[in-house]
């Protein structure tokens, strides 16, 4: 038994489930603040920062004080703008990777688990295709040889991110084409398209929103492990490209790396969370297995 077990989420809306969730689990209302505050950073970034994190300056490795929230670094740039900054572009990436990746991912899952016969094994052998090699290496190849702009950096990795999607989406449309309600909308007379889209896609929706929750975090893990080596986009400040600087100062300046360390963290882990959370509240199975309990 989870800690939603005693949990009512028969809301009239996915929305009142999703706060009904967060009531009752004190994580998730945690994870949902700290989101909502790197939301708020990324958006409001140029407001907040009170300096250019990418401005030098003579203040050299200064201890975080009331001036620098977060101190310097060896260049004298601010590290607290630092992460602000790169909370814009870490989410800004993960949020756009997990949408293009996932739409794919959506499509070729859907198509080949509801087709099956020849269509599902050319997809799924095409999907496994780009499984073989290492995820890491494939991107640290790609951004080699093609470059390590923030448009490459997307591209690079949603074409490494979509074939999970793609193999979880065909699994749940084969377990859901085979329910009764499907039958049932066959013999209405409904066309194939209404029966993905309108009765089978909804069915899968729970599962396709954890996964591309789960992707974001993945994806920002991935661009900070590229940055921190280096094939990053030079022109905008992100945790990894902080901590790809500072490595070198980390016995002398603590700072430099713990603060982006900890951001990156938190981000990763609030995702997480949130991502659960939302996978109970829009989960029908859920819906119907939980006893009404008063909060």
């Amino acid at each position: 038994m989870t800690f939603y077990d005693d949990i009512n989420i028969q809301g009239s809306s996915p929305l009142g489930n999703f706060r009904r969730v967060l009531k009752h689990n004190k994580a998730a209302m945690l994870g949902a603040i700290v989101l909502t505050v790197f939301l708020g950073a990324a958006v409001f970034a140029d407001f907040i920062a009170p300096f250019d994190p990418l401005q030098t300056s003579l203040e050299t490795l200064q201890t975080p004080s009331p001036k620098f929230l977060f101190g310097t670094d060896d260049l004298g740039r601010d590290i607290f703008s630092g992460v602000i900054y790169g909370a814009r572009t870490s989410i800004f990436v993960g949020i756009s990777v997990a949408l293009f990746a996932g739409l794919i991912g959506v499509f070729v899952g859907s198509a080949a688990g509801y087709a099956g016969g020849v269509w599902d094994d050319l997809l799924m052998r095409l999907t496994e295709l780009f499984l073989i090699p290492p995820r890491f290496f494939l991107v640290l190849i790609i951004a080699a040889l093609f470059g390590s702009s923030l448009f490459n950096l997307i591209l690079i990795l949603t074409f490494t991110y979509w074939t999970t999607m793609a193999r979880l989406v065909r699994a749940e449309v084969l377990s859901l084409k085979a329910r009764p309600f499907v039958e049932a909308a066959k013999v209405a007379g409904a066309t194939d398209a209404r029966i993905l889209f309108h009765e089978i896609l909804p069915n899968a929706l729970p599962l396709i929103i954890t996964q591309m929750t789960l992707m974001v975090g993945g994806v920002i893990l991935l661009e900070a492990a590229l940055d921190f080596i280096g094939l990053g986009d030079a022109n905008h400040i992100s945790w990894g490209f902080m901590l790809h600087n500072g490595q070198h100062f980390i016995r002398d300046a603590w700072w430099i790396i713990v603060f982006p360390s900890l951001a990156l963290a938190a981000l990763v882990l609030a995702l997480n969370v949130v991502g659960d959370a939302l996978n109970v509240a829009l989960n029908p199975k859920a819906r119907s297995a939980y006893i009404d309990k008063a909060v």
